[in-house]
Formats: C-alpha cells, structure tokens, sequence
C-alpha cells in the first residue's frame, strides 16, 4: 500500500520551482545579478552536499550504516531526491532502474506482459525490452513503454536516454526509440511533466491511502477516473462502463466467482457488467468489450496517471 505523505512533502515538491522563480526575478537586475544567484545557489547546495556525504560517512565510521538504513535511506523519497542531487544515493544506477521496473510489473502483468533490462551504457543509456502481448487489450505498446518510461526517470534521472524495445522492432530490425531524459532539477520544478506520446504525468494525491479492495472515482484534469487497488497493486481506468456508457457509481469491487486469490473483478451499478481488473478491464460477461486502463505509477507516497495532454488541464 503505498505510504502516506508526511506534512512536509508537499512543501518541498515546489522548492525547484520557487528557486527557479526567484533566480529568474534576480534577473531583471542583470546578467551580473542573476550569475551571482545562480552561484549562490551552487555554493549552498555545494556546502549541504558536503555536510550530507560527512555525515554518511561518520555513520559509517560508527558501524550503523547497515543494509536496513540504506534501504530506508533510499525508500524516503525526500532523502533519496537529496541524496541523489549529491551522487549520494546508496544504490547504484542499475539498482534504481531495477527497482523502477519492478514498481511497474503489476500494470505490465494485467496487459500481459513484462520488462527486460538489457543494459546500462557507460554513457547513461538504459536499453530495455519489452516482453509478452498485449493482445485483445486496447492499451499499445506506446503505453506501456510510457509507463516504463515514467518509472526509469523517476528513479534514475541521470541517466541520458531510454531505448525501448519491443517484439516488433526484432522483427523489423528498427532499433527502439531513444527518448531523452530531463535533468533532475527540470523534474523538480515541473509539477504535472508531459510524458511524451500526448500524455502527461499528473499526480492524484487522492490514491495514495486507497484502502484494498476499495474503489475510488476523482477528476484528474477534465478526465473522470475510476481506481481501484487489489492488495498492493493500484489500477486505474476512464470512468465510463464499455457496455452501458454511464460513469461508475456505486461501482464494487469482488473476488471473481471461482477465480484465485487476487484475482478482482470490478462490478458496475448500472448494468451489472463484470469487469477483469488485473486483465486490462476485459467485461467478463461475454461482450467484447474493454474498459480504458490508464497508465498509473506509485512511488511509495505519491500516485501519478498518464492522461491525454487534451484533457489534463
């Protein structure tokens, strides 16, 4: 379940944003008055770099700085932005992005499919493949590698590019897209990112405590979004039901009649149209018919949806 924000989270997700501005509104003084705030920024952030990596290290020194405190370290989102402005996270580039593709794997597995990682150049390319089908599912591969996409640059926001590919490029020999990756600071000072592909990233803080085997309905933009959360995965569709076209009020959620442990089947009020959750929003009724899976990424505090640029704002 993902966990909830401390008070101060929201604070701190402006502070790119507000030193831009301010560095910005030096400016108007003159290219000298905005040199000097822009190394004034430096020598600050320089200064705190170096009392954090002294700090690390007397912890160290101390024998305290054991695995448990680098996992916590590197699960804090805030300590781990930090830590990572200064080249002081504790896990590696490989280890970041192999964390990210595991956070995604839910979303991948209900369009039946997964994620490779192939490599991490010396260059910061990351080179990763997509595996499996997405067949009879209306989500393509552009949305899952924009799920992917989302995932790895969040988590590794160093690295240079992204070149996904898929069992179509093999087939072709077209080599994956190389998508560019923005600097860490531009990410701080962007609250809603467009995601490439006509998409763009916007947070629903109201997710983040979905309670298991709930259902949730929230505007994101102008787009009604229906959410639900099975165990620890988060899922997320446009609210309209595929058969009777009406939002999903009063919309429940269910173990699927005879089906395993997890699986969950979303019921509208309307209709009475079932719906496979883990399988893309498949109507299990004997229509074809599909609801509209939205890509969806957790952190560990805040949840984000992929909607169509048109309707974010």
């Amino acid at each position: 379940m993902a966990r909830e924000e401390s008070p101060a989270a929201p604070d701190w997700r402006t502070t790119g944003e507000r030193i831009d501005t301010l560095i910005a509104a030096s400016g108007s003084g003159g290219a000298i008055a905005r040199e000097r705030s822009e190394e004034l920024v430096r020598l600050v952030a320089d200064f705190y770099g170096a009392g954090l990596e002294r700090l690390l290290d007397l912890v160290h020194e101390q024998g305290r700085l054991d695995d448990d405190v680098l996992a916590a370290l590197a699960d804090d989102e805030l300590v781990a932005g930090v830590l990572l402005v200064h080249g002081l996270h504790p896990y590696g580039v490989e280890t970041r992005v192999e964390r990210a593709l595991e956070s995604v794997r839910p979303y991948l597995g209900s369009h039946g499919g997964d994620v490779e990682l192939l490599a991490v150049t010396d260059e910061g390319t990351v080179r990763l493949r997509l595996l499996g089908s997405c067949d009879g599912c209306p989500s393509s591969s552009v949305t899952l590698k924009l799920a992917v996409q989302g995932a790895v640059e969040a988590a590794a926001p160093e690295i240079t590019s992204i070149e996904v590919e898929t069992a179509a490029d093999e087939d072709t020999g077209a080599a994956g897209p190389l998508v560019p990756v923005d600097s860490l600071f531009a990410r701080l000072h962007t609250e809603s990112g467009t995601a490439g592909d006509g998409a763009s990233w916007e947070a629903v803080p109201q997710l983040s405590g979905l309670e298991p085997g709930t259902v949730a309905r929230v505007g994101v933009g102008t787009m009604r979004v229906v959410a639900c959360r099975v165990g620890t995965d988060l899922f997320a569709f446009e609210d309209r039901c595929a058969r009777c076209e009406r939002p999903f009020e009063g919309a429940t959620l269910a173990r699927r009649l005879g089906g395993r442990s997890g699986d969950a089947v979303l019921r509208c009020a309307g209709c009475r149209a079932h719906y496979d959750v883990r399988r893309a929003g498949v109507c299990l009724d004997g229509d074809s018919v599909h609801l509209a899976p939205l890509p969806l990424l957790s952190d560990g505090a805040t949840v984000s949806v992929s909607v169509p640029v048109a309707v974010a704002r």
